[in-house]
């Protein structure tokens, strides 16, 4: 219920907000809280550290941009067959990666990134190194809109799934001891696969939107490893295997950036220092990230009562 009332709240911004620009903050934040949310599923609740989630990304924004300017499909149907898309291709990538543990896996992704990313470069159906324009739709609380729908939805399905079904509890005892699981009658092959295409579907809708709100994609914007590298730090910053954390790092990240970029862009080598420092402090300081820390402490608090409550001796 509360996750419906954040939704709603929320949903008041477009329709309140008429600077385009302030319109055009809020759409790219949504943006970045889908791409973390989406990747935290598999580095925070199955272990496993995905560092080609641009691909689902960029697949998903050729797809919608291929699809509405070569065959005229409307971008509702475009973005929809765009996660589809990067659904598909999750499937096929992941049934060999998935088998790679660990660094292995970590690097197996990345160069399937930069794979994709070189085969956009040369392929002359996505417009090559020139990349592709799409028809302008000057609207943007219709984007405003629609992005805060797909990631709302994406969102909420997440959290049925992986805090309030037995999917969350399979996946985090992978995360755990993969070769345990097995002993308890798991099949972790099968749902590091389901988890990995859950993860891709809504960032390739993702990447639908983005390619229709920005009207120009190229390799570098879609398949670049900057998408891949700021999603991984906004879960950090917020905290791996929550679904809140990775919105609050989202929300802190592209705070921060924004401010930088609007009135320190003079010092841009000052932007890496404080970015690296900020990284090595948290993970440092704060493991378990901003929200994580707060959810352990709130934990331990509620045992330490437990456990005070179970010593008090009873009345006679």
């Amino acid at each position: 219920m509360w996750i419906l009332l954040v939704i709603a709240g929320v949903g008041i911004v477009p329709a309140v907000m008429t600077d385009a620009f302030f319109l055009r903050l809020f759409t790219e934040a949504l943006m970045w809280i889908g791409l973390a949310i989406t990747w935290d599923l598999m580095a925070g609740y199955v272990g496993y550290l995905n560092f080609g989630h641009g691909v689902s990304f960029g697949i998903g924004a050729y797809t919608t941009a291929l699809l509405m300017i070569r065959s005229g499909v409307p971008f509702w149907l475009a973005a929809l067959f765009g996660g589809v898309a990067a659904g598909l291709v999750a499937l096929v990538s992941g049934w060999p990666t998935l088998r790679l543990r660990g660094a292995y896996f970590a690097i197996g992704t990345w160069a399937l990134n930069r794979a994709v990313g070189q085969l956009a470069l040369v392929l002359e159906v996505t417009g090559g190194p020139d990349g592709m324009r799409l028809p302008p739709f000057l609207h943007p609380q219709f984007f405003s809109w629609v992005m805060l729908g797909v990631v709302g939805a994406t969102f909420l399905v997440l959290w049925l799934l992986l805090e309030q079904a037995p999917f969350g509890l399979k996946l985090k005892a992978i995360r755990e001891d993969e070769s345990g699981s097995l002993a308890i009658g798991l099949n972790p092959a099968k749902l590091k696969l389901q988890a990995y295409v859950l993860s891709a579907v809504p960032a390739g809708i993702i990447g639908g939107v983005y390619a229709y709100w920005i009207t120009f994609i190229d390799p570098a914007s879609t398949l670049g490893d900057l998408v891949t590298d700021q999603a991984v730090v906004m879960a950090i910053f917020g905290g791996l295997g929550t679904l809140v954390g990775p919105v609050i790092g989202a929300v802190l990240f592209f705070g921060f950036k924004t401010y930088f970029w609007a009135y320190l862009s003079d010092y841009q080598v000052l932007y890496l220092i404080i970015l690296g420092l900020a990284i090595a402090a948290t993970v440092f300081f704060l493991p378990d990230g901003f929200w994580g820390t707060i959810a352990r402490r709130q934990e331990g608090r509620q045992a330490l009562r437990k456990g005070m409550a179970l010593t008090e001796p009873k009345g006679r």
